[in-house]
């Protein structure tokens, strides 16, 4: 039997999502407290991969049992066991043949960008200190939408087999000091939108220019597009499935 998790945390604390060696990961600390609770080792797949100190409001993972398990039970467990910057939202008893990763058919980020200083949001959100032209961060963010090869936003050596996103939503809004970047698409590379907050911010503050964005695309070409935005402002916020 198949089950989703539900999962949102504050990525500050850990190397990214992906379980590896010699660094603590979300995953790693999930499969954990699985096992601790069905006494074996449990595996999990997650919906995608976020990077170091990059955080999800929510994302899904699978996870197989031979037996039903009393969900609201293992989801109070869970949330016992695991840190409290790890929350399980939910549980969704789903169809065998159901996948977190092959089955989404969009993701949704936002990039909190912080225009005052705030010790409070340091670890959520990236200051900057450049006044920023936020029309016109949206005009090249609406240029985004004309293209589908984002190999020039690509991490550099990324072992992937096509650069092609289809990018269904992108633009900025303001709440009160916060610059807020949304952007929807069936699937994102890695570093993705990171590289596209960071070239949209060159051209808010005039480091680069509409037209540049575009020869920027496509050349194809990581070196010629802004530098990565910091890690901790990155949400990965929604994720859909035609199912749930």
């Amino acid at each position: 039997m198949r089950y989703f998790l539900e999962i949102a945390y504050k990525g500050t604390a850990y190397h990214g999502w992906q379980i590896q060696p010699n660094a603590i990961s979300i995953q790693e600390k999930i499969q954990d407290a699985l096992a601790l609770i069905f006494r074996k080792p449990i595996s999990i797949m997650g919906a995608g991969r976020t990077d170091t100190g990059v955080h999800a409001k929510q994302l899904f993972a699978h996870f197989d049992m031979e037996k039903p398990i009393d969900i609201p039970t293992i989801a109070y467990k869970l949330n016992g066991i695991l840190p409290n910057d790890i929350a399980i939202l939910n549980i969704h008893h789903v169809q065998d043949d159901a996948h977190a990763r092959f089955d989404a058919t969009s993701r949704s980020y936002k990039y909190y960008v912080n225009t005052q200083k705030n010790p409070f949001t340091s670890e959520s959100s990236w200051f900057v200190k450049q006044d920023l032209d936020i029309q016109l961060m949206n005009k090249a963010a609406e240029k985004l939408l004309q293209y589908t090869n984002f190999q020039c936003f690509s991490k550099s050596n990324s072992d992937v087999k096509t650069y092609l996103c289809d990018i269904q939503e992108a633009f900025w809004q303001k709440e009160g000091d916060l610059l807020v970047f949304t952007i929807t698409a069936n699937r994102f590379l890695r570093n993705m939108v990171r590289a596209i907050v960071g070239t949209l911010i060159a051209i808010g503050s005039k480091k680069l220019s509409i037209d540049d964005l575009d020869a920027i695309i496509k050349s194809k070409n990581r070196s010629n597009a802004g530098t990565s935005a910091a890690a901790q402002g990155l949400f990965l916020v929604t994720i859909k499935y035609p199912y749930l």
